[in-house]
This record gives C-alpha cells, structure tokens and sequence, in this order.
C-alpha cells in the first residue's frame, strides 16, 4: 500500500473542514500507520477510528484535526494529550 499517497488523500478531505495549515501539516508528517495494529495498517489513512487492543481505539482522524484546531494555538506552546491510547 502506497500510505503517502493515502496520507495525502486524508489530508485533502481533511481540508475542506480544518483551516490551520500547521495542523494539517502536523498530520501530514505523521505516519498513522505506525500507531495501528498490522492487520489495521490498511486502513489508516481512512477518516475512521480503529481498534488498537484491550477495547481501545485510535481516534478517528477528523476528531483529532478538530481538537487540535480547537486550541488555537499561536505556535510557542507544548501540547501533551494525555489517554490517546496510541501515541498519535
């Protein structure tokens, strides 16, 4: 599977509703793939939420593109989520 090609397309879809550039650059750099489970791999970049074990879930990729925005950061801050479950 060709996962920059997919990032790519999730971040166009993204755009239509998330207006902060560095969020959707953020998401861009970030390999989703690396945080699933093998076998959910082929479905990262999908605007889904997935499973990643013991009953948890990665976040579906808009909920986190709205949160992050929500913040409106102006670019000196630290951002630590605690409870993400996966790392992303």
């Amino acid at each position: 599977m060709d996962f920059e090609a997919a990032r790519a397309r999730l971040i166009e879809h993204l755009s239509s509703e998330i207006r902060d550039e560095r969020v959707l650059a953020a998401m861009a750099r970030i390999p989703r793939e690396r945080f699933v489970p093998p076998e959910e791999q082929g479905l990262a970049y999908e605007d889904i939420p997935l499973p990643i074990g013991l009953d948890q879930t990665i976040s579906q990729p808009f909920i986190v593109a709205l949160m992050t925005e929500a913040l409106e950061l102006t670019g000196s801050e630290k951002v630590l989520e605690v409870g993400t479950g996966s790392g992303y």
